[in-house]
């Protein structure tokens, strides 16, 4: 699979996974937020008015795939640096209420929404 597919695959499954978001209820903010630092694939505010990151993973193949382990810690420290330039670029006060989340989307069309999947991690 070339670099191009692997984009346009990447883009198709973080379009799904906001589809998702917003039949729940949420608000789509912003898609792949880019720092120098990190990205974020999703960035929505929850019902309740939480701001959630949301970091998007797909397998072909759902019998060998685990949303949470593809979100090393490596992963964890790059989103939650890249959800500090959000917080400082929006204007947020420190105190706003945020969670992380992965959806993780299979071949076969599984998909599962995993709420506070990890905590900030520095």
């Amino acid at each position: 699979m070339t670099e191009e597919n692997k984009r346009q695959l990447g883009t198709a499954q973080e379009e799904a996974a906001a589809l998702l978001l917003r039949r729940k209820g949420y608000t789509i903010l912003a898609h792949s937020y880019r720092t120098r630092g990190g990205e974020i694939d999703l960035i929505a505010r929850d019902p309740e008015g939480v701001l959630v990151f949301v970091e998007v993973k797909y397998r072909r193949d759902r019998r060998v795939f685990d949303p949470l382990a593809a979100v090393d810690r490596k992963k964890q420290r790059r989103i939650s640096r890249a959800a500090l330039w959000y917080f400082r670029e929006q204007g947020l006060p420190e105190q706003t209420a945020c969670r992380f989340d992965v959806i993780g989307i299979s071949g076969e069309g599984a998909v599962h929404h995993i709420r506070n999947a990890f905590p900030f991690t520095p």
